[in-house]
């Protein structure tokens, strides 16, 4: 007889990108870089960072950009849960201090609130659960693209002192690291979209050990500087509980929201999962910039949310991919057709996505492929 093989059950992520997380922050726990090799580990997180935005930019596609513009209300929608929904229940969170949370992590939650969403992740959920993927493509889009100059701004207006090394001249090195790299790739993509798109695998490769390198910096100056005894396990669990509640409350606003606002079936879903989350690959490099020593207590917080909203969203939109049978019944039984639930589906049925030039298959996740790395863009 054989014997039951032990399965992960498919609702829940095996995110090899965060395990390489974990497993940075514990090298950097045992062997944080001092002296001349914290230097170097500095310089090079610096180029690191700047090589992810030019790829950032070098992908990100002009063309689709112009056609999601068409859908106005569903990415100001985005935009508002982003930018404006989040950092003001980030402000009210901080009636916890003292009392559940620090102020260094109240400071992480804060910053975690004001970065812009995800892009893979977003597509990659929005696909699962039968939604607009192009929509979802548009609005990650264009919250990474806004949040490099947003992000910075509403920290300098809500962080203030608290942002360790956060000052004006932290404005401009963001501006050099990020904006001036994104522009860079944005003007020479037609010369080099082809290559990016023949090694994305590799290019996908060089993303991740950017922000490893990041993140060994960072938590390497925490251990050098001694600020992790700042945290203990009640911290921890408090702050987990928190971001939990954060999260339930932008999906419940999400959801419910833009179903009161009139969107159709595939819109409310690509709201859903690209209003609710946050960007881990997007954010690492602007803490490390905003918060300079202090960068690696800020970003646990951020890198908690990351892995619960893609523990969360897979099992979400599993069950909107289990309900859209029933809805697409009901929505043509009143008139609206199932063609108009879906704005993943192409209208002549050949599963292009709209502006985007790909196969619905092209952006589901397979088993073995890592949400959290792209989702974390």
């Amino acid at each position: 007889m054989r014997r039951p093989q032990l399965s992960i059950p498919s609702w829940l992520p095996v995110d090899g990108f965060i395990l390489a997380l974990v497993g940075t922050v514990g090298l950097a726990a045992l062997l944080p870089a001092r002296g001349a090799a914290a230097a170097v580990a500095d310089d090079a997180s610096t180029g690191a960072v700047a090589l992810l935005f030019f790829l950032y930019g070098a992908r990100l596609s002009t063309r689709e950009a112009v056609d999601g513009m068409r859908q106005w209300r569903l990415h100001l929608t985005v935009l508002g849960c982003t930018f404006v929904l989040f950092p003001l229940l980030g402000l009210a969170a901080g009636g916890l201090v003292p009392y559940l949370l620090t102020q260094p992590l109240y400071t992480g939650l804060l910053f975690l609130c004001l970065v812009p969403s995800t892009v893979q992740s977003s597509i990659a959920f929005t696909s699962i659960a039968r939604g607009n993927v192009a929509a979802a493509i548009c609005a990650g889009s264009f919250s990474s693209l806004i949040g490099i100059v947003v992000t910075p701004l509403l920290a300098a207006l809500l962080l203030g002192g608290d942002g360790g090394g956060f000052s004006a001249g932290s404005l401009v090195s963001i501006v050099c690291q990020l904006l001036v790299p994104f522009l860079a790739g944005q003007l020479l993509r037609r010369w080099i979209v082809g290559f990016i798109t023949r090694h994305k695998k590799i290019l996908g490769l060089v993303d991740r050990g950017s922000i490893l390198l990041v993140v060994y910096t960072a938590f390497s100056t925490g251990m050098v500087q001694g600020i992790w005894h700042q945290v203990s396990p009640w911290r921890l669990l408090s702050l987990l509980a928190v971001e939990a509640v954060l999260l339930a409350l932008m999906l419940t606003i999400t959801s419910y929201g833009s179903r009161k606002a009139g969107f159709a079936r595939g819109d409310r879903i690509a709201i859903t999962f690209a209003g609710s989350k946050k960007s881990l690959a997007a954010g690492l490099p602007m803490a490390s910039v905003l918060f300079g020593a202090q960068a690696g207590l800020a970003v646990l917080p951020l890198m908690l949310f990351h892995q619960m909203q893609l523990m969360v969203c897979a099992v979400l939109a599993k069950r909107y991919a289990a309900r859209a049978p029933e809805e697409r019944e009901a929505g043509a039984e009143s008139g609206g057709g199932a063609g108009a639930e879906s704005g993943a589906e192409s209208e002549d049925g050949s599963g292009v996505l709209p502006g985007s030039g790909e196969r619905r298959e092209d952006v589901r996740p397979r088993r073995g492929d890592s949400v959290g790395a792209g989702g974390s863009r």
